[in-house]
């Protein structure tokens, strides 16, 4: 396979209705899986790489219905997900390092900020929060290059991730707020309700990756042969 990176047709309710089919037709096996994503996450550093590992399920599941949850304890990528994981929690250093110096800097006898610096905090703090938003936009196709298309090197997923957001940003942000809504919802049922909706959000995710991947991937064997026909 040749990957090469392209914006993406983002198909916002098709990933919402496949989600929802899949997680009927393997309830079971999708819950199981989910479960042992949170006990990854336990082990340091080994959350982003049991998500990314849920993907791969995901799609070992669609074509074979054989395939074990267990699949979720696989450690061939911890390596670019522990460095993703450290460039995040630089990143967050270096966004709240500044707000901390001008919190302590701009104190008025213990009891808080200045009128100034309250007027420098507030505007840092919307500025702040615009640059995570973007930065994780763009970055919303880095676990998919990870885990599905093999991708291990982070600087080269997150300019593949750029490119392929251009001109989806819009739409990416509307459907994060949708899902994280919607996997939210179980709360109100006494918690219960997040065995259901929590594994939708991970199976519509996927549905968004994997429909990605299938955009930007190129099989050369299919290729040379579609060239021969003509």
């Amino acid at each position: 396979m040749r990957i090469s990176a392209k914006p993406v047709n983002f198909k916002f309710n098709d990933y919402l209705n496949n989600g929802y089919e899949f997680l009927k037709n393997n309830f079971g096996n999708v819950l199981l899986a989910v479960i042992f994503c949170f006990i990854m996450a336990i082990i340091p550093f080994c959350a982003a790489l049991g998500i990314g590992n849920l993907y791969k399920y995901f799609r070992k599941l669609r074509k074979d219905k054989s395939a074990a949850p267990g699949e979720i304890f696989n450690f061939d990528d911890f390596s670019p997900y522990f460095i993703l994981q450290l460039i995040i929690i630089g990143g967050v250093l270096v966004l709240y390092i500044p707000l901390f110096i001008i919190i302590f800097a701009t104190q008025q006898n213990g009891e808080g900020p200045s009128g100034f610096g309250a007027a420098i905090m507030f505007p840092y703090i919307a500025i702040m929060y615009i640059v995570i938003f973007a930065v994780v936009l763009k970055g919303f196709y880095i676990p998919a290059l990870i885990s599905l298309g093999g991708v291990k090197d982070i600087k080269t997923a997150w300019k593949m991730s750029t490119a392929m957001t251009k001109g989806n940003l819009l739409s990416i942000f509307l459907y994060v707020i949708v899902v994280g809504f919607l996997s939210q919802l179980g709360i109100l049922a006494c918690g219960i309700g997040l065995l259901l909706t929590l594994p939708y959000s991970y199976t519509a995710n996927y549905f968004a990756f994997e429909d990605a991947m299938q955009q930007i991937e190129h099989d050369e064997i299919q290729e040379i042969g579609l060239k021969n026909e003509y």
